[in-house]
């Protein structure tokens, strides 16, 4: 459960496996880091956590809230930003309708370079 505590605490929103396992090594817990990919399967299964894969090139896990939201994503540091816009959203629902589709659902993950000058990994 510690593993769904790190999530909840609201201190970090997305986290690959490895981020997981690294926190849980600081907080002096004897832990695998096969057996964190497995609880974060199991917990993804389960419905309480969602998986989203970035062009970063690895899988993170958020809490799964029910509410929908969209994503901006550094390619630089790996940071990830949760957004939503009434206008991106109602867009998309009239960009299908003209093209003859009823949208269901959709992901949208927008990629760039933090702007922010206390990033460590920002380009200089």
């Amino acid at each position: 459960m510690k593993i769904l505590e790190l999530f909840q605490s609201g201190n970090h929103r997305h986290l690959s496996a490895e981020d997981v396992y690294k926190l849980l090594l600081q907080e002096d817990l004897d832990i695998g880091l096969a057996t964190v990919y497995r609880v974060l399967t199991q917990f993804e299964q389960a419905g309480l956590l969602a998986r989203q894969h970035f062009e970063t090139g690895k899988s993170v896990f958020e809490l799964n809230e029910g509410e929908h939201h969209d994503h901006l994503v550094c390619v630089q540091c790996g940071k990830v930003v949760e957004f939503f816009d009434e206008e991106i959203e109602r867009r998309q629902k009239m960009i299908a309708k003209d093209r003859g589709f009823e949208l269901h659902d959709h992901a949208l993950s927008l990629y760039g370079s933090c702007t922010k000058t206390d990033c460590e990994n920002r380009r200089k």
